[in-house]
């Protein structure tokens, strides 16, 4: 039994969730998702998957969906990183979101920083992908939670593999910023090299 587990072909399934187990281990995203609270479901492609959407994201309510999306950063069971992160990206992308978003900043920061502090490669990469894209939302409304993160993101600079990453999403936060972000970024990272430099 333990020789068919090693097998090649092990490696082509994706660790997956059952989203109708009775399990008392499910995690507060697979809670939410399986009861319906997050209102989409998985469409899988012939080349990729999608979301499609119960209502509209133009009348969606985002408290709690934006939230428990961002609860869902540090899945690793299939399909549950593709949901929230797809969830996330499409909420952000919405023309709308601004207003929707800025009230429920405060809920949105601890479990983003969870998902950055994660050992895992794909959970900060994709906890950083949204956080940039919740910048590129709020605006400056995000600086003063930025303290948060940058000691984290700091010993990202020093990893080769997150270094243009990081430094990326850097450039996108002091350009969405006040003129102040700047000085809050090199007080913790004065590695940092400003985009007007």
């Amino acid at each position: 039994m333990a020789a068919s587990l090693n097998r090649p072909s092990a490696k082509l399934c994706p660790k997956t969730i059952d989203p109708f187990s009775t399990s008392p281990n499910k995690s507060p995203f697979l809670n939410a998702f399986s009861s319906g609270r997050i209102p989409c479901r998985l469409v899988h492609g012939s080349v990729k998957n999608r979301l499609a959407w119960n209502t509209s994201i133009d009348d969606l309510n985002y408290d709690p969906v934006v939230v428990l999306l961002a609860e869902g950063l540090r899945e690793t069971a299939h399909p549950l990183p593709f949901i929230s992160r797809q969830g996330f990206t499409e909420l952000m992308s919405n023309v709308n979101a601004a207003p929707k978003v800025i009230p429920l900043l405060p809920n949105l920061i601890n479990p983003i920083k969870l998902a950055l502090s994660s050992n895992n490669d794909e959970i900060f990469e994709g906890a950083l992908t949204a956080l940039t894209q919740l910048s590129t939302v709020v605006k400056s409304e995000l600086d003063k939670y930025l303290k948060t993160y940058l000691s984290i993101l700091a010993k990202h600079m020093s990893n080769r593999k997150h270094r243009d990453m990081v430094n990326n999403a850097l450039n996108i936060f002091e350009e969405n910023g006040d003129k102040d972000i700047l000085i809050i970024i090199k007080s913790k990272i004065p590695t940092y090299c400003s985009i007007h430099m």
